[in-house]
């Protein structure tokens, strides 16, 4: 026989027949003369159940004695089959030292009843021992005779009639009082009487001098206990215990399963009891062989012994195989999945522009130390696995949800649209760019994360929302003030700036917008998106394939060459300027159609001298005119069909920090030539053009597509 199955068989055999426990392990078992206090009762808290079931252990008394938390009744026994015995107060009336008065227990509302194996007992000379409701009506009761040879109960033998009666108590009783009736004969009118509940087996063993009850003061009374709510317990998973529903009273007992003792409100409680090795029965099975098993034994002839014991062995180690065989595919497949996962991660990371990145790390192009790589697990957890709840903006270049990194950091988190592998550059571009720029008025980039199928870029969170928001759904409570607009203006010219001139490289945005621009805390200005940004080198355009940007931005001379320059931005911060000016909309189809471009509009009005009469009302409220019409003829110039006839965003910078340090500014004109515009080229609806994806480039002749982007927030 193999010895690692000799060793489980007997390891197995001497765990099953060890002793059932019955209190909790590190829990007082003893009080006293109670020498087992089972769970769910218990002294130490931790021990029981509840307060019900705590046990108070009064060590000053010689021997300590226990007594129920609540109810105060003195412990006797303490039984795991449902039943307790208490020590339970005799009733007197005319007896000498005996104080009158005293009645049972009231247990309502307790998880304890009065038990039928006790007796309602009452010691009288020919009187009535009734047992009353708490609300006064009759529960039951007995009658005695009086003895003819003597009235004093104190001397009655026996309990059969002469003066002393009994009853059975109703199922189910909680609660009632002793009180005693008209006696029958005047002899015992004033004579001593009693009565009490007792346990039927204790005055069964007493019977034979029942008067020296009449000594006492206390009486053994059984109890039984439920326990309602099963769920407190950690018994369900084993088989070896059942609850019993033969009482119309509760269903809160269990009892251990046949073959079994011990504890069943213990998990694994109830053990296995070896009926081949009980003491009491000896020879069990006679000449034949006692197997004991768990719950049950068999009687085996001897020849039938071997076959037996091998199947003893046999199931056992079959059983701890295919268990060590499931753990054993377990990990196998944990180690496949998170093979496939290593695999899948890589796959994303080279889908995603992993390759260009490291390229651009090794080339020294790219701020290592400001751009952080995290990792995908990272930025599901403080997106709350990118819950819809969390989403802050939405647009032409993905989704921004707001998380919270693990150092307590709130970031903005940018989920890429799925881009084809022609546009992954595009993505790169932007870790690139925002890498090389540090400026205040420039949201600042935290990291990256290409490890899943869409690529993730990390922001700082600017918490106030976008320009956008504050010009076009006006707030009461805080409004837009002209001071308000133009030191933003001021900021975002100085960021262009910043980027057209002071970066490492020239860099245009290419999608300056009004929704592009955040507001934090202390409402500062802040550019943001830079998903179509390019690094462009000194003296040089960027000819493009595909025209990209918003509707009511763009300016028209990129529009029809398909070539940006850095007056391309200062067109769509003009743009920006006529949106702070008169709070409308960029593109708006409630204006005429020649007039449904912002730029367009605004030019006319300042054409026909009417530009007060599309000025914001909370721009004119708070603005001096001068500084109004200074703001306006610099986004006039901004506006310049002819983008050479542009100011620089420098040139606008210094502009507007000029008009803001002035309030009698010089006139704007004369620092930037007066252009006369052409009606038709003003009203001309290049921005009604055929919403088709390509359109012809004048210059170059290159096919060119136009994105029709909607406004993009962090």
């Amino acid at each position: 026989m193999d010895v690692v199955q000799i060793t489980l068989f007997l390891w197995y055999m001497t765990a099953v027949a060890s002793e059932a426990p019955l209190g909790k392990p590190n829990c007082s078992s003893q009080c006293g003369s109670v020498t087992q206090i089972p769970y769910p009762f218990g002294i130490e808290a931790g021990c029981y159940l509840d307060d019900w079931f705590q046990i108070i252990c009064d060590n000053s008394a010689s021997p300590p004695k226990a007594f129920l938390n609540v109810t105060r009744l003195e412990v006797l026994e303490i039984s795991v089959e449902g039943t307790l015995k208490v020590a339970s107060p005799i009733t007197f009336s005319n007896c000498s030292n005996k104080p009158a008065g005293r009645q049972t227990a009231n247990l309502e509302g307790s998880p304890f009843l009065f038990s039928r194996k006790n007796k309602f007992t009452s010691m009288s000379c020919g009187g009535i021992a009734l047992m009353t409701s708490l609300h006064g009506s009759t529960i039951g009761g007995c009658l005695s005779i009086c003895d003819s040879y003597s009235t004093s109960v104190l001397q009655t033998k026996s309990c059969s009639g002469m003066n002393c009666c009994q009853t059975t108590l109703p199922s189910c009783l909680s609660s009632f009082n002793t009180s005693f009736g008209a006696v029958l004969n005047a002899d015992g009118q004033k004579a001593c009487k009693y009565a009490f509940l007792v346990d039927n087996d204790w005055f069964t063993s007493n019977s034979t001098n029942i008067s020296a009850i009449g000594e006492m003061d206390y009486v053994p009374v059984v109890l039984e206990w439920y326990v309602v709510n099963y769920t407190k317990f950690d018994i369900y998973g084993t088989n070896n215990w059942r609850d019993d529903n033969s009482t119309d009273c509760s269903s809160g007992q269990c009892f251990c399963s046949k073959g079994y003792h011990g504890n069943p409100y213990l998990l694994h409680g109830c053990q296995d009891i070896n009926e081949c090795e009980d003491p009491d029965h000896p020879n069990r099975c006679g000449s034949s062989i006692c197997i004991n098993y768990p719950g049950k034994f068999f009687c085996q002839l001897p020849d039938q012994r071997s076959s037996r014991a091998n199947l003893a062995i046999i199931v056992p180690s079959s059983v701890l195989g295919l268990l060590f065989l499931m753990i054993g595919s377990w990990w196998s497949h944990k180690g496949i999945k998170k093979r496939k996962n290593i695999k899948r991660k890589e796959k994303f990371f080279k889908q995603n522009g992993g390759l260009m990145l490291e390229q651009q790390l090794s080339s020294g192009e790219l701020n290592v130390e400001k751009v952080k790589l995290f990792n995908c697990k990272e930025l599901e957890k403080a997106t709350d696995h990118f819950n819809a709840d969390r989403v802050i903006g939405q647009g032409g270049q993905g989704t921004v949800y707001k998380g919270m990194l693990a150092d307590g950091r709130i970031v903005a988190v940018k989920k890429s649209k799925i881009v084809e592998g022609g546009q992954v550059g595009q993505f790169i571009n932007e870790i690139v760019i925002l890498s090389q720029i540090c400026h205040r008025n420039v949201v600042k980039l935290l990291g990256c994360c290409l490890e899943t199928e869409v690529p993730l870029l990390v922001y700082e969170f600017i918490l106030n929302g976008t320009l956008f928001e504050y010009i076009h759904h006006k707030n009461e409570d805080f409004p837009l003030t002209w001071e308000m607009r133009l030191r933003i203006s001021i900021e975002v010219a100085g960021a262009l700036s910043y980027l057209h001139s002071a970066a490492a490289f020239p860099i245009y945005h290419r999608d300056v917008k009004s929704s592009n621009i955040l507001l934090d805390e202390k409402y500062r200005a802040k550019v943001a998106d830079f998903g179509t940004s390019r690094s462009i080198s000194i003296d040089q355009t960027h000819l493009t394939t595909l025209v990209r940007g918003t509707f009511g931005y763009l300016d028209p001379e990129y529009f029809q060459s398909c070539q940006f320059t850095e007056k391309s931005d200062v067109y769509s911060f003009g743009v920006v300027l006529a949106e702070l000016l008169t709070g409308q909309k960029p593109v708006s189809f409630m204006r005429p159609q020649e007039s449904r471009s912002l730029a367009s509009y605004f030019l006319m009005s300042m054409e026909e001298n009417s530009l007060f009469d599309i000025v914001d009302a909370q721009v004119m409220k708070d603005g001096e005119k001068d500084q109004i019409v200074a703001v306006a003829n610099l986004a006039k110039a901004c506006l310049n069909l002819n983008g050479r006839n542009r100011p620089t965003m420098k040139e606008v910078a210094v502009e507007l920090e000029g008009i803001q340090l002035s309030i009698k500014a010089s006139d704007v004109q004369q620092n930037f030539a007066e252009v006369e515009y052409d009606r038709s080229q003003i009203t001309d609806p290049w921005y009604i053009a055929s919403l088709s994806s390509t359109g012809s480039c004048m210059d170059s002749g290159t096919s060119c597509s136009l994105d029709v982007q909607p406004p993009m927030s962090f």
